[in-house]
């Protein structure tokens, strides 16, 4: 059975890699979408629970992504009471944005299943589009991607796969109280992938293993914020340890196809242009 096409969606951080995918899909199917960031309007914000009703009153449906992550102290207990009050507020169905391997995120996880409506969780590798839209992009175009790991496999999941499995899950019962552990078909060292995009971009991309305080001081000098700067320590010295090597197949468990390769996205996304480079004058 599927859902009232009338039935609003909310999707909190409408605005973000899979959130604005997610959105744009649903509205592509006609559904009614209320996007949840810090500049929508009402405002969302995690960290003011004043502002969650406003946004949640009316939604059938929920797509929940936790700002800064779900592996943070402290995340269980904030997307719980949203939960709850979701649930006060007629929400029917949560679709949990989550992460392989992380033991905080899997609290989240315990809290959303608790709720006492449908939830299905996603359950997410490294994203392809780091490379293309979070904090690697600058090192991708500086030719250099210095990161504090080496020789560790990671199967790099396509925000595009992401996107489409929560719009299923979001909109047909058949998902539901189901954990899809989402992933490429194939794992990649941090090594390999940065030659997969140089490969695609035709010109030299370098990869240089580095210790994690050399990493975290280059976030600093680059005036990163310290609750990210502590968010990426902990992933790189908790969770890439090899505990989320092996790739899964909730893509196609999801959606009855297989999931999106790394070469594929390198490929598309160089032929997009976000890794050209501009001449040092205009840059």
């Amino acid at each position: 059975m599927r859902q009232n096409t009338d039935e609003p969606i909310l999707v909190l951080g409408g605005t973000g890699k899979t959130g604005r995918r997610v959105a744009a899909r649903l509205q592509e199917r006609g559904r009614v979408v209320r996007i949840g960031s810090r500049s929508g309007v009402p405002p969302f914000d995690w960290n003011a629970p004043s502002t969650w009703e406003p946004v949640v009153g009316g939604a059938k449906a929920v797509y929940v992504t936790y700002y800064p992550d779900v592996s943070v102290p402290g995340a269980a207990e904030t997307v719980g009471a949203f939960a709850d009050l979701a649930i006060q507020n007629g929400v029917q169905r949560l679709v949990l944005l989550s992460g392989r391997g992380e033991p905080e995120a899997m609290r989240v996880e315990r809290a959303v299943q608790a709720a006492g409506v449908d939830w299905t969780v996603l359950r997410c590798s490294w994203f392809n589009q780091n490379f293309s839209e979070g904090y690697l992009l600058e090192s991708v175009l500086s030719g250099e991607v210095a990161l504090p790991v080496d020789g560790v496999p990671e199967p790099f999941v396509d925000t595009e796969d992401i996107a489409d499995v929560a719009v299923a899950a979001l909109t047909d019962d058949t998902h539901a109280k189901q954990v899809y552990e989402l992933t490429g078909p194939s794992s990649l060292r941090f090594d390999e992938a940065v030659d997969q995009i140089a490969n695609a971009c035709g010109r030299p991309l370098r990869f240089v293993p580095v210790s994690i305080d050399e990493f975290v001081a280059a976030l600093a000098n680059a005036e990163v914020p310290e609750q990210d700067i502590a968010l990426l320590r902990y992933l790189f010295t908790e969770v890439l340890d090899g505990r989320n090597a092996r790739p899964d197949d909730g893509v196609q468990r999801a959606l009855g196809r297989p999931s999106r390769d790394f070469r594929d996205f390198a490929r598309r996304t160089a032929r997009s242009g976000v890794w050209d480079l501009m001449p040092t004058a205009i840059r």
